[in-house]
């Protein structure tokens, strides 16, 4: 969908990509399955959020067994430093988001610097100029939070809200799911060993960026075309990179990501 944002003649998603709406939950959904694999789930969250235009970059924070917020998703490099930013200084939308459980509206980030001293510039810095957190949450339990950034102000378009809490309500249910299945110390521990699968995969990047030649979010891109195309979890490739099993080289574009 083409973005019209800055015309006044925005239309939203729910108006305008039926086809892809459809095929964003219907590839969410696939994913609930015996292998679910907790990452996967959130990157693709992430990366359909932006595929469909409803936001510039997204990110998702979960809460550890400890309760604190962890970065889990982001669409591209800059969102997830920003979204590192936001935990390491204890402010922020997301973090608002998620100590409240409401939805968090930001139409102009140049107008919060009173709010989030540290935040709002650093986010005005890198590109970003409103902001959109919604919770994942069931009824009154709060997992982590969603966050939508937007290069324009003015915030997302209200006619999207609909679909991006529905969005944040299929991950919520995901998660909630796949804990049902095996049991609630279970999930605590399957959300930090997905936190320990994203550092060995953010180390990976930084081995494929540097071999390859190419950006960090380009390294990402290809660990997970990698992983699609080979039925192997992207932990797993990533501890091949790591350990020098697998070359970066290997990874050159091989297929389309679906």
């Amino acid at each position: 969908m083409q973005d019209s944002r800055g015309s006044g003649k925005h239309t939203s998603t729910l108006q305008s990509d039926q086809t892809g709406l459809v095929a964003t939950f219907v590839a969410l959904a696939d994913t609930l399955v015996d292998d679910f694999d907790l990452l996967e789930f959130l990157s693709l969250l992430t990366s359909r959020v932006v595929e469909l235009s409803i936001a510039t970059e997204a990110g998702i924070l979960l809460a550890d067994e400890t309760g604190d917020l962890q970065v889990m998703a982001a669409s591209k490099e800059r969102t997830r430093l920003l979204e590192l930013f936001q935990i390491q200084n204890d402010e922020g939308p997301c973090r608002e988001c998620f100590i409240t459980g409401q939805p968090v509206a930001v139409p102009d980030l140049e107008l919060e610097r009173d709010r989030w001293p540290l935040f709002a510039p650093r986010a005005v810095a890198v590109g970003f100029r409103s902001v959109q957190a919604v919770p994942l949450r069931l009824r009154g339990e709060v997992l982590g939070a969603m966050n939508l950034f937007i290069a324009e102000p003015g915030g997302i378009d209200p006619a999207d809200l609909p679909l991006v809490q529905a969005l944040a309500d299929i991950a919520t249910i995901g998660l909630l799911q796949r804990r049902t299945a095996l049991n609630a110390q279970l999930h605590l521990g399957q959300v930090q060993h997905a936190l320990h699968s994203r550092i060995v995969i953010e180390q990976a990047k930084g081995v494929i960026a540097q071999q390859a030649g190419i950006s960090v979010d380009d390294a990402f891109e290809r660990l997970r075309k990698h992983s699609r195309n080979h039925n192997r979890a992207i932990h797993d490739i990533a501890l091949a990179i790591i350990h020098g099993e697998l070359a970066a080289t290997s990874l050159a574009t091989e297929g389309t990501l679906h």
